[in-house]
């Protein structure tokens, strides 16, 4: 893996990764401290937070859509449940109705802690003692109550006050009831305390990490998932929501099978009451005529009779059967209630319809406890009973039709028979007629009692439609927060962070950081890379000097002397943008790194605003390059030796003039004593005053061969070296990178040059710079 970065020649450069790494090991205590922080905030909040345990469980739910049918030789005992769909029903199971009733049951509304280190540790099963309030939905909130358990006695401390087990008491305003744990494990503590809080406030917690999906879509089968900080609490939850559900689904059925109990029995009693009043006027007919039977043709046309009117018997009460359905279709509310018996009618698509009604108008029951008035489902299921209502009155009417025509049609034929009747003595006539009405009777009764029969036996039976595949079971280790996964995060993050920080402080940096960005500024070379001088003294290069530095300085003056134009830049005007750049220190050790190769150098002292070569070495600054410019002293007077070093001589600012100083570098001298130090040395310096407020670096810029433009790390605006290609009055400009720091904390690293670690170390580079002064004398 490679980073590429460009050089100034535009050539690109393979970054390795060890100079990656060193791009940023130089800041290893801030990435220490941060790591250290992370980690340290990483176990604080592993030991502040609650360790989260997850039970699971499995429930088979009967669903007609997706499982399999109830067999025939059960039916009679399923003819009243409702078809389930397991979307809805993993709803249901959910429900705050059914978490409330569990919350309530476990007492999960006053839970028990033991006070930790870091965190309260619940007692789930660490108390001996449960906690159960008179009136949950009333309590009033305690925090925390803290009590003990005296085995011995058998009795709960608190405060001053003793209260006996399994007895209401009044604790502070609540009517409390202590009872022995079921769940106890056998450990003891010192100390308890108790908080109440408001049921529904635990239903929303239990809910807010209550899981409940199907395990694929064509299973029925529901997986129920709860994170819980006790195991065994989870457990309990999860096999106590189970069962609430089972008993719920038990006691719908069970009222369905009651309602249509409840109308057989009616209907029952209805019919018993006109049979026995029939079985009365036969006994009272055969008493009054005697007559016992009939003749053979008489008994032929009554026997057709009697069928005939059996059969519109029967079809007046399919008739008045539709009737009631239709009155319970139109006059409903979307509410499921009792529905109208089809006894007698035998339309399968009337039957089906009357059960799709009764279950939608369910499900809606049962999705208005759990969803909002406006929600998705409840407006599916709304639609629904909406469309099937019309198809049920449209099938109803058509029966009714049907039924009628086949009504006037058995009349018609029984006009027919009674006309040959009339030839039978009237007493037989009258008894045939009470006999056929009793069969009739008696027909429906039989009907009725075997209804009533099928629908005891299913309400007897009580099957809740539901089967529990796996009972609760919690897992042996935390399952949130994983604390491998959040010590990790603490390692990764940090160093992640801190490179971000160090790169977008770098990269967003107004001031200058690395060579490439001047390289990517300015089409302008940089020729030398100054590092940053650690000693006091101006002064880094001199005879036996073999430090980084003055080595530096040795290549600025190889770049100068054997550059790629072969060309001996002898006149060299050293300039910068803004004061403080280190033009003068970059000047001064320059021209002393030229004289100790024995070349005259003429070093002057041109920033007359801000002189300091001069004092730097202890040359008098009187008379200087202004006095002579304003022909106030001879030329050689103002060319000053440098004692301590043979071959460099310093020509010193001068007194500063009334008029500007500009004003005097125009006048023609200047360039007279530029010609004549050129001739009379190898190399004439000048330093001068910086570009951004003087101008006198345009004007001397034209009397020598290289301008070298200083810029200083960490200091001069990037803007600045922004604009230098729009500046055509310097000529001949080359850059040199001054005051380089070493990034991050490191002794030896320098990494600012370029962008990326450069390790230095200085006792190589001692060895290396006395082979390269042994080579060069």
């Amino acid at each position: 893996m490679h980073i590429h970065s460009v050089e100034a020649e535009g050539k690109p450069e393979k970054l390795e990764l060890n100079q990656l790494w060193l791009r940023y090991v130089v800041y290893w205590p801030y990435f220490l401290i941060l790591l250290l922080l992370s980690l340290a905030g990483a176990w604080l909040y592993l030991e502040l937070s609650t360790p989260l345990f997850e039970a699971s469980a499995r429930i088979l739910i009967k669903d007609e859509t997706k499982g399999a049918e109830d067999s025939k030789g059960i039916e009679f005992m399923t003819m009243v449940n409702a078809a389930k769909l397991i979307e809805n029903e993993s709803e249901v199971i959910s429900s705050k109705t059914l978490l409330s009733t569990v919350v309530k049951e476990l007492d999960l509304y006053a839970q028990v802690f033991t006070e930790g280190r870091f965190r309260d540790l619940p007692a789930y099963v660490s108390s001996p003692v449960r906690i159960e309030a008179k009136t949950p939905d009333d309590l009033s909130g305690a925090e925390k109550t803290f009590f003990k358990f005296n085995r011995t006695l058998q009795k709960v401390t608190i405060g001053s006050a003793s209260y006996p087990l399994n007895t209401w008491v009044k604790v502070g305003a609540d009517s409390l009831r202590f009872k022995i744990n079921p769940r106890h494990d056998g450990s003891y503590s010192d100390q308890y305390y108790f908080s109440l809080f408001y049921p529904s406030a635990v239903v929303w917690d239990i809910k807010d990490h209550l899981e409940v999906t199907s395990i694929s879509k064509s299973s029925t089968i529901l997986e129920l998932l709860l994170k819980d900080a006790v195991p065994k609490r989870g457990e309990d939850i999860l096999n106590g929501l189970m069962a609430a559900y089972n008993k719920a689904m038990v006691y719908n059925k069970n009222t369905l099978a009651s309602n249509t109990l409840f109308f057989v029995k009616q209907r029952l009693e209805h019919v018993s009451k006109d049979l026995d009043s029939i079985e009365h006027q036969i006994q009272s007919y055969k008493e009054s005529t005697g007559s016992i039977d009939i003749g053979a043709e008489g008994g032929l046309f009554l026997k057709n009779v009697s069928d005939n009117d059996q059969k519109i018997s029967e079809i007046s009460m399919q008739l008045a059967v539709l009737d009631q359905v239709e009155d319970y279709v139109l006059k409903k509310d979307n509410k499921a209630g009792i529905v109208p018996g089809t006894l007698g009618v035998d339309d399968p698509i009337l039957s089906n319809l009357l059960n799709l009604l009764y279950n939608a108008e369910l499900e809606y029951e049962k999705l208005k406890n759990t969803e909002g008035p406006k929600s998705t489902a409840l407006l599916a299921i709304n639609s629904q009973i909406k469309k099937i209502q019309p198809s049920i009155l449209e099938n109803i009417r058509s029966q009714r039709k049907t039924l009628q025509a086949r009504k006037q049609n058995l009349r018609s034929t029984n006009d027919t028979y009674s006309s040959a009747i009339r030839n039978i003595p009237q007493r037989e006539k009258q008894l045939v007629d009470i006999n056929r009405q009793r069969s009739i009777i008696s027909g429906i009764y039989t009907f009725l009692l075997e209804k009533r029969e099928d629908l005891a036996l299913s309400y007897a039976a009580s099957i809740p439609g539901t089967t529990i595949v796996d009972n609760a079971e919690s897992t042996d280790h935390p399952v949130s927060p994983k604390s491998k996964r959040i010590y990790l995060l603490a390692f990764a993050i940090p160093i992640l962070v801190g490179m971000a920080i160090i790169t977008v402080k770098e990269t967003f940096s107004s001031k200058i950081l690395f060579r490439h960005e001047i390289e990517n500024l300015t089409i302008h070379p940089v020729i030398g890379e100054i590092m940053h001088n650690k000693s006091v003294t101006p002064i880094v290069i001199g005879k036996n000097a073999r430090t980084f530095i003055a080595e530096q300085f040795r290549q600025l003056r190889v770049s100068l002397s054997l550059n790629k134009n072969k060309t001996n830049y002898r006149k060299i005007l050293v300039t910068s943008t803004i004061a403080g750049e280190g033009k003068s220190f970059i000047a001064l050790n320059l021209g002393m790194t030229f004289a100790l190769t024995g070349k005259s150098v003429a070093l002057l002292e041109l920033d007359i605003n801000n002189p300091n070569i001069s004092n730097k070495l202890n040359i008098p600054s009187y008379p200087g390059i202004a006095d002579y410019l304003q022909d106030k002293c001879h030329l050689e007077s103002i060319i000053k030796p440098y004692s301590k070093l043979d071959r460099l001589f310093v020509l010193p600012a001068g007194k500063l003039p009334d008029n500007h100083f500009s004003e005097l570098l125009e006048n023609g001298r200047i360039n007279n004593l530029v010609d004549y130090l050129s001739d009379a040395f190898d190399y004439v310096i000048i330093d001068t005053a910086p570009t951004s407020s003087i101008t006198d670096a345009y004007i001397l810029s034209s009397q020598c061969d290289i301008t070298l433009y200083v810029v200083r790390h960490k200091y001069t605006p990037k803007v600045f070296i922004q604009r230098l290609d729009q500046n055509h009055q310097l000529m001949n400009i080359a850059l040199v990178f001054n005051d380089i720091r070493p990034r991050g904390f490191g002794k030896y690293h320098y990494g600012y040059g370029y962008g990326y670690g450069y390790v230095y170390k200085e006792t190589k580079a001692k060895k290396e710079n006395l082979t390269i002064q042994k080579n060069r004398v």
